[in-house]
């Protein structure tokens, strides 16, 4: 089951739930002030890579990773 991230339109507390993708939309009360106004956030995820040939290495800082080309 996947992780998402939602934002409470209440309070704005972030939470993180474990929830089936068929489920991943609907509402879900905030921990936090119980408000079930709470809306899915756009999650950023990261991609690494041990090295080898795969093309990818990961830059550091606030740069994005450098795909080789």
């Amino acid at each position: 089951m996947p992780v998402y991230e939602y934002r409470c339109e209440e309070c704005g507390h972030i939470f993180d739930q474990l929830r089936p993708m068929d489920e991943m939309d609907e509402s879900i009360n905030c921990p936090q002030c119980g408000s079930q106004h709470t809306k899915r956030k756009m999650s950023v995820f990261g991609v690494g890579s041990s090295g080898g040939e795969s093309g990818c290495q990961m830059t550091g800082g606030s740069k994005p990773p450098s795909c080789g080309g």
